[in-house]
């Protein structure tokens, strides 16, 4: 068995400065650390109990940097106010809040690579969160 002390998701933007005004400036993720020197430098933000490190930079090779198939999943708290929020700052929404078939309330965006984010918020009865006799 593997013990995981701690997490972290790695990207490697092809304009790093322009991903750090999106995850910072944009979607207003708080800064854990900072390392390096220069525009390849790294950034390290917060997710809630795991971080988001932007750091180098993708290569000349890398046509499409993300995979379609990886996404980032975040927990927000009220998915309407963060809906309002992003699209003030400029945030082009993929697809605005909807009611899955599966409980949760996901909206769709995505980062200046076109790394897929979904934005989630767990309504209160949802088994994610409600535990009844806990």
């Amino acid at each position: 068995m593997v013990h995981v002390l701690s997490s972290r998701i790695l990207l490697r933007p092809t304009d790093p400065d322009r991903s750090r005004v999106f995850y910072g400036e944009r979607l207003g993720l708080a800064v854990h650390r900072e390392f390096g020197t220069g525009p390849e430098r790294g950034t390290v933000y917060f997710l809630g109990g795991g971080f988001l490190e932007l750091s180098g930079r993708a290569g000349p090779s890398s046509a499409a940097p993300s995979s379609p198939d990886v996404r980032l999943w975040l927990q927000v708290e009220d998915i309407a106010v963060t809906h309002e929020e992003l699209t003030g700052k400029g945030v082009d929404i993929v697809r605005p809040p909807l009611l899955e078939p599966w409980g949760l309330l996901e909206m769709w965006i995505a980062d200046p690579d076109g790394t897929p984010i979904v934005l989630v918020e767990i309504p209160e009865q949802h088994p994610l969160r409600y535990r009844p006799g806990i």
